[in-house]
C-alpha cells in the first residue's frame, strides 16, 4: 500500500472512530489504538504537505494562531428568545400559540448552558463557523471549532447548507480544567458556560483543542418541513444532537416535560438553564410571527436556582475598604448551575446567628438570583456532636484592633486608619472599572506596589511615574508594562468628577450616588461646601448619605488628599448631559436582563439624555421597566404591580 492510500484509510479509520466515539457514544476502538493511528497520520501528512485537507482528522489538534478574530455577517440573524420563569407564564405561551394555531404541536429540547455558534459548509466541507455576537454580526472562530471532535469537517451534502447548535463545556472537563488551573496558579473558571467562551475565543487553536470542548446542534437552517425532521435530518447528517428531546401534542405534554427534565438536571454530564420549546411545524412560524429581536413561536423556560449539599470548612474574616468585617464561609467546592462555588459571603453577626452555622456542618447552598452564591441553611441532622458555633470575631484580622459597632448598624468596622487590609482595599477600589478605572491596575498588582512601598495612600498612584526605573525591575514585570500602566494611569486625570468621587471610598456612596452627588454639585469646590440639608433634599440621598458626605469633607486629611489630587492633574468637575425633551422625560425607569441592541451603561446614558431617571429597584414609583433576555425577579415583580413592561424592541422603536 502506497503513502496515499495509507493516508486516505487512516481518515477513514479515524474519522469513523471520531463519530462513533464524540457523536454516538459508542467507541468502536481503543484510546491507545486512536492515538496510534492518529500519530501515524501526523507523521505521514508531514512527509507528504501536497496531502495536507482541510477535513483531516489531524485539525483536530490545533495548531493556527491568530492575531485576531475577524467579523462575520450572519446570513440570516440569529436570534435570541424570549424567557418565562414559572409554569403558569409558560401556559399562557403555549395557550396563546393554540389560539392562533390550533393545529400546532411542540418540539421540546434541553437548554444547554452554553454559546451559541453557526457552522457553514459548501459542497460537503466546512468553510466557516461563527459566535452569534449581537445576532447580525458575529466573529470567525473556524480555526477553533474544528478542533471540537464532535463538530464534522465534512458532512454529505451538495451545495450549500448551514447548522446552528451550541458550544459547551462538560462538567467533567471543566473540573479537569479547573485543578490544572489551581495548580499553575491561574484563576479559575467560574462555570462551564464562562469556560466555554474562553475557550473558544483562544487566538491559538492548540489551547481550545485541550479543552476538550463539545456541542448540540439544533437548528436545520434550509427548508425542512418539522423541527422533529431537522433534528433527524441533522443526525444523519453526522451532527451530533441532544438526544432528551421530545415531540409533544399539546400544552399539558410540554408542562409534563419540563417537570421531568427539572428532576433529571443534576444527574446530566453538561449544564442546561431550563428547557426551549418551539412549535413543532416550521410552516406555522411565519404565520405566528416575530418580534424585531425573538420569534413569538419559541420560548425558552428558565428553571429555578438549584440547591446543592456540601461541607462547610472554615469561616474566615475579611476587612473592606471602609473597614466592615465580612465573614466567609468556605466549603468543599461543589458545581451549582454550572459554577464551580467554595466560598459565600455571610455578611453580618445577626446573619450568622439567623443561620445558627457550626464548624463542620453539611450546608444547602444555591445562587441568589442565579448568580451570587448562598448558604440556605445547615442540615442539622448531619451536625457532629460537640460541634462549635460559628461566632463573630470583635478584633480585626489584619490589625487585631478592637472592632466597633454603631448602635443601630448591623456590621462591625475596624477603624484603625493605618491597618493594611483597610488601606490595600481602598487603593484596589479606587483603581477598579466601576470607580476610576485605570486600565492594567489589578488587585495582585496594587498589593505588589503596597508592600514594595510605593503606593500607601489614592494619590500616590500618581507619582508612580517617578519610581519608573524601579517599577520595571520587580518580578513578573518589564519597560513595556510599567509604561502601558504608567500612561493609563496618566490617561485617567480626564475621567470626570463623579468616577473620583466614588473611587474615594465616602461610605454608602456608590456610583449612582456619585452621579447624583455631582449633578447637583458639578465641581469639587461645590460638593465640598455642600450642607447637610441641602443634600438630604436631594432625590436618592436622604440624612443617612448626607451626613457620610458632610463628614467626608470635614475631615483635614480627605481635604489634603483631595487639594494634592487637584495639583496633580486630575478633574475636578462633571460635565452636564444635554436633555432632550422625550416621552422619558421625568419617568422612572428600570433595567432588567441583557439587551441585544446595546450595552446596559450605554442604555442608562441614552435614557438620561432622554430625561429619564435610572433607578436600580423596582417599586410602585418605578414607571417602566425595560426587559430584555434573561430578565429575571425584576420583570416579575413589574408584572404584580401592574408596572407597564417594555420590550427592547419598543425601547428601540421609541427613541428612533
Amino acid at each position: 500500500m502506497d503513502f496515499k492510500e495509507r493516508i486516505l484509510e487512516l481518515r477513514e479509520i479515524l474519522n469513523k472512530a471520531g463519530y462513533e466515539y464524540y457523536v454516538l457514544d459508542k467507541p468502536t476502538i481503543s484510546d491507545y489504538e486512536y492515538d496510534k493511528y492518529m500519530a501515524e497520520l501526523i507523521m505521514l501528512e508531514g512527509e507528504h504537505p501536497e496531502m495536507q485537507s482541510s477535513t483531516s482528522p489531524t485539525n483536530k489538534i490545533g495548531g493556527e494562531v491568530l492575531d485576531r478574530f475577524e467579523k462575520v455577517t450572519h446570513t440570516n440573524p440569529m436570534m435570541s428568545l424570549g424567557d418565562v420563569f414559572s409554569l403558569e407564564e409558560l401556559e399562557d405561551f403555549l395557550n396563546k400559540i393554540l389560539k392562533e394555531a390550533p393545529q400546532a404541536t411542540f418540539l421540546c429540547e434541553l437548554k444547554i448552558d452554553g454559546l451559541s455558534v453557526s457552522l457553514k459548509y459548501n459542497e460537503g466541507k466546512l468553510i466557516q463557523a461563527a459566535t452569534r455576537g449581537n445576532g447580525r454580526v458575529g466573529e470567525n472562530i473556524t480555526h477553533n471549532v474544528k478542533t471540537i471532535k464532535s463538530v464534522p469537517l465534512e458532512i454529505p451534502y451538495k451545495g450549500e447548507f448551514e447548522a446552528r447548535g451550541e458550544i459547551f463545556m462538560p462538567k467533567k472537563s471543566l473540573i479537569k480544567l479547573n485543578e490544572e488551573r489551581a495548580l499553575a496558579g491561574d484563576e479559575l473558571f467560574a462555570n462551564c458556560r464562562n469556560a466555554a467562551a474562553g475557550s473558544i475565543r483562544q487566538l491559538d487553536s492548540k489551547i481550545t483543542a485541550k479543552r476538550n470542548l463539545d456541542v448540540f446542534l439544533y437548528y436545520y437552517m434550509n427548508p425542512i418541513d418539522t423541527q422533529e425532521h431537522a433534528l433527524e435530518e441533522l443526525k444523519k447528517l453526522g451532527f451530533k444532537i441532544n438526544p432528551l428531546y421530545r415531540h409533544c401534542n399539546n400544552a399539558s405534554e410540554v408542562l409534563d416535560y419540563v417537570l421531568e427534565m427539572g428532576k433529571l438536571r443534576e444527574t446530566l454530564s453538561y449544564d442546561i438553564d431550563g428547557i426551549v420549546i418551539k412549535v413543532n411545524e416550521i410552516s406555522l412560524h411565519d404565520q405566528i410571527g416575530y418580534t424585531v429581536k425573538v420569534p413569538k413561536w419559541a420560548i425558552a423556560y428558565k428553571f429555578k436556582p438549584e440547591e446543592v449539599e456540601t461541607k462547610l470548612l472554615d469561616v474566615t474574616f475579611q476587612v473592606g475598604r471602609s473597614g466592615v468585617i465580612t465573614p466567609v464561609a468556605s466549603f468543599e467546592p461543589v458545581l451549582v448551575q454550572g459554577s464551580v462555588i467554595s466560598k459565600a459571603t455571610l455578611h453580618n453577626e445577626d446573619y450568622l446567628k439567623e443561620k445558627d452555622l457550626h464548624y463542620g456542618d453539611t450546608v444547602i447552598i444555591h445562587k441568589a438570583g442565579d448568580v451570587i452564591p448562598e448558604v440556605v441553611r445547615p442540615i442539622i441532622e448531619k451536625r457532629v456532636e460537640g460541634a462549635k458555633p460559628i461566632m463573630m470575631t470583635y478584633e480585626c484580622p489584619c490589625c487585631h484592633m478592637p472592632l466597633t459597632r454603631l448602635e443601630g448598624e448591623a456590621d462591625y468596622f475596624c477603624t484603625n486608619p493605618l491597618c493594611s487590609d483597610r488601606i490595600i482595599n481602598s487603593l484596589i477600589h479606587f483603581a477598579s472599572k466601576p470607580a476610576y478605572n485605570i486600565d492594567g491596575f489589578g488587585d495582585k498588582l496594587v498589593e505588589l506596589f503596597y508592600h514594595e512601598k510605593y503606593i500607601n495612600k489614592i494619590s500616590d498612584i500618581f507619582k508612580l511615574k517617578d519610581y519608573r526605573s524601579e517599577l520595571i525591575n520587580l518580578p513578573k514585570l518589564g519597560e513595556k508594562s510599567i509604561d502601558k500602566l504608567l500612561a493609563n494611569i496618566e490617561a485617567s486625570k480626564k475621567n470626570p468628577l463623579n468616577d473620583l468621587v466614588f473611587g474615594l471610598g465616602i461610605p454608602n456612596v456608590g456610583a449612582k450616588m456619585a452621579k447624583v452627588l455631582c449633578e447637583a454639585y458639578p465641581t469639587m469646590d461645590l460638593l465640598k461646601e455642600a450642607k447637610l440639608e441641602d443634600l438630604s433634599s436631594l432625590d436618592d440621598i436622604g440624612e443617612v448619605i448626607a451626613r457620610e458626605v458632610v463628614r467626608y469633607f470635614n475631615n483635614p486629611d480627605n481635604l489634603a488628599l483631595i487639594a494634592e489630587l487637584k495639583d496633580l492633574g486630575l478633574r475636578m468637575d462633571y460635565p452636564k448631559l444635554v436633555i432632550t425633551e422625550s416621552f422619558f422625560t421625568n419617568k422612572k425607569v428600570v433595567l432588567t436582563g441583557t439587551l441585544n441592541s446595546m450595552g446596559r451603561a450605554e442604555a442608562k446614558k441614552l435614557l438620561e439624555g432622554l430625561g429619564a431617571k435610572n433607578v436600580d429597584s423596582v417599586s410602585k414609583k418605578t414607571d417602566i421597566v425595560i426587559a430584555g433576555s434573561e430578565a429575571g425577579s425584576k420583570l416579575d415583580k413589574a408584572r404584580a404591580l401592574g408596572i407597564r413592561v417594555m420590550s427592547e424592541d419598543e425601547f428601540l422603536e421609541l427613541i428612533k
